[in-house]
């Protein structure tokens, strides 16, 4: 009987061990943001002379990156995130990607922008991005915070490369510091 009692006592630890949050409690706990990498945008960075406002001048989604986003926004709901405050680079690949996610009304932010063509913008950059993190959590309590950005940008926070569409859920002090992060693959 020492396997049957062994057996038990292992059930019964387990049914007592704390439950492991997921994704939407995580991004619905005020310690928490989901930053994405924009989707699959053919190419590398932007041609010479592009412009923000000028979709047409940048680097863009392909037909993949747009079907990766819609695929992502399905994910996330099937995580349970069907609305969130959604902030986004000026780029046109993160703010296609954001709107194509479908998780709520857009808004730009700077300090989520590309700083790829002159990385001695990345540490002030950072900041920040740090400092918007703090504010949004403050405003947005209860509310899933997603950031659509680059992967410079990511990097420069947390200090993990990540494929386009992969999602980084980052746990923040209540600065915006960065304290640990855990990746989510595109689906």
């Amino acid at each position: 009987m020492p396997n049957f009692l062994s057996v038990l006592i292992l059930l019964l630890g387990l049914a007592v061990a704390p439950a492991q949050a997921g994704l939407s409690e995580d991004l619905q706990d005020g310690s928490h943001v989901l930053l994405m990498r924009h989707a699959d945008a053919p190419g590398v960075g932007d041609p010479p002379g592009y412009k923000l406002q000028e979709c047409s001048t940048q680097r863009n989604l392909g037909e993949r990156g747009r079907k990766q986003s819609v695929a992502i926004g399905q994910w996330l709901q099937s995580q349970g995130i069907t609305a969130a405050k959604v902030l986004s680079s000026a780029w046109c690949r993160c703010l296609d990607t954001a709107r194509l996610i479908n998780k709520g009304e857009v808004t730009v932010e700077t300090s989520l922008g590309s700083f790829f063509d002159d990385m001695s913008l990345a540490a002030e950059q950072t900041k920040q991005m740090q400092k918007m993190i703090a504010t949004q959590l403050s405003q947005h309590k209860a509310t899933p915070i997603i950031l659509v950005t680059h992967h410079v940008n990511i990097e420069a926070y947390t200090g993990k490369v990540v494929n386009v569409g992969d999602m980084v859920l980052v746990r923040v002090g209540p600065d915006g510091r960065y304290l640990s992060h855990q990746v989510y693959p595109s689906p």
